[in-house]
C-alpha cells in the first residue's frame, strides 16, 4: 500500500482550480464560515466517514484529495484512512494556519476593522 504525500501550505495554491483535485477543509462548519481556502469544500472531519460510504455524496476516487484542517493533525489522520480505501491524498502540513497566500476567503462580515470602528463610533475614513 502506498502512503500519502504531505505538502506545505504554500503548495496548496498549485491545486487551486485544478480539475483533477478536490480541496477539502476538514474543520467545523463554523470555522469554515469564518474563513477558508477559496473553492474548498467543507467536509468536517466528523462527517468524513459518511462521505466515504456515499451516505452524503461520494468522494471522487478519480481526483486527488487535498486535505487541510486547522493545524494539520486531523488532515493527517484522515489521509491515512482514505489512502487505505484507495484514494489519492495529499495533506497540508501545518493546516490552514500555515497558509498566507492570496486564496483565502473571508466573508464580508468578517472584517475586524469595520467592527471595531463601528463599535467605537468612528467612521472608517477617519
Amino acid at each position: 500500500m502506498a502512503g500519502f504525500d504531505t505538502i506545505s501550505a504554500h503548495e496548496l495554491d498549485f491545486f487551486y482550480r485544478k480539475r483533477n483535485a478536490l480541496i477539502i477543509d476538514l474543520r467545523s462548519r463554523e470555522e469554515f464560515a469564518q474563513g477558508h481556502y477559496r473553492d474548498a469544500v467543507n467536509i468536517p472531519y466528523e462527517d468524513l466517514e459518511e462521505w466515504e460510504n456515499g451516505q452524503s455524496e461520494k468522494l471522487p476516487k478519480e481526483k486527488i484529495l487535498v486535505l487541510y484542517c486547522d493545524r494539520g493533525s486531523a488532515s493527517m489522520m484522515a489521509a491515512r484512512e482514505l489512502i487505505k480505501k484507495g484514494y489519492r491524498v495529499k495533506s497540508v502540513v501545518g493546516g490552514i494556519r500555515a497558509y498566507n497566500g492570496s486564496n483565502l476567503y473571508f466573508p464580508p462580515r468578517h472584517s475586524k476593522i469595520k467592527k471595531d470602528t463601528k463599535e467605537s463610533g468612528k467612521s472608517e475614513t477617519n
